[in-house]
């Protein structure tokens, strides 16, 4: 294990390595209009799910919200994603499902500032805030969205509890991320052992490489255009390039890429 690797092992480290990461990629990648920072998704055949021409440059990404979203329909619903990123997600979200409102809370001030100022959709909104005590009343919300974060989060059977506290009874919680396999059980037995009723799991690892290849070159030039060069290595793994240590891991099954819908009883 690298010396990265023990530290991340540590959740209060973690947290604070995260909490220095995300501010310092946004300020890197805010000139290059980066709206989405998890991985992507392709079916075989193409998914082809029609998009507007300003949105087909981050398709593959935009997939990958479709999946974990499409067990539900968002309309008329009042939706909280839960580190939304830079937002891309939460924009096609509010755009093309209509939800009553959509609310995109991230831990980086800079990437919530970046957000509203690049996501002008009515009905969205944007908000600083901590997945592991999430600012929402009790049963307040229909929907919570998570893709591809809470590998992130020190504590992932509190954020789970913080899920089910602010979901309505019979709201649901549309759920999407990665881990590696020494992490298996525990990831399994935090979602089972959670007061949400699981009613799909999916795993998703071929569909995620496919999106990794459709994105690589793209990806790789953001790299190389906006890092600085002793931090390529692990912008590569964090991009999932073609390649890169977590791609490989991906395709050997070391690394398990799942899509969830659970709901709150």
């Amino acid at each position: 294990m690298s010396l990265l690797e023990r530290l991340f092992s540590i959740a209060p480290i973690r947290k604070t390595i995260w909490r220095l990461w995300y501010p310092f990629l946004t300020r890197r990648l805010q000139k290059g209009q980066v709206l989405f920072l998890n991985y992507a998704y392709e079916t075989e055949p193409p998914m082809g799910l029609a998009l507007e021409p300003a949105d087909e440059p981050n398709r593959a990404c935009i997939q990958l919200y479709y999946q974990v979203v499409a067990p539900i329909d968002l309309r008329g619903k009042h939706v909280l994603e839960v580190s939304c990123g830079h937002g891309g997600g939460a924009s096609w979200l509010t755009r093309t499902m209509h939800p009553a409102s959509y609310t995109g809370l991230d831990l980086n001030p800079e990437g919530v500032r970046f957000c509203e100022k690049q996501h002008n959709v009515g009905g969205l909104t944007f908000r600083q805030g901590d997945a592991q005590k999430l600012p929402f009343a009790d049963a307040s919300l229909d929907v919570v969205v998570n893709v591809e974060a809470s590998h992130c989060y020190p504590d992932f059977p509190g954020f789970l509890a913080e899920v089910a506290r602010v979901l309505k009874p019979g709201g649901h919680f549309l759920y999407t991320d990665f881990r590696f396999s020494d992490l298996f059980a525990e990831w399994e037995a935090a979602i089972e052992a959670a007061p949400l009723e699981v009613l799909s799991c999916r795993v998703i690892n071929p569909e995620v490489l496919r999106g990794m290849d459709i994105n690589g070159q793209r990806s790789l030039a953001l790299i190389q255009n906006y890092l600085p060069k002793f931090l390529h290595p692990l912008g590569t793994d964090f991009a999932g390039v073609p390649g890169s240590r977590v791609y490989e891991a991906l395709k050997s099954g070391e690394v398990s890429y799942r899509s969830w819908c659970l709901r709150r009883p």
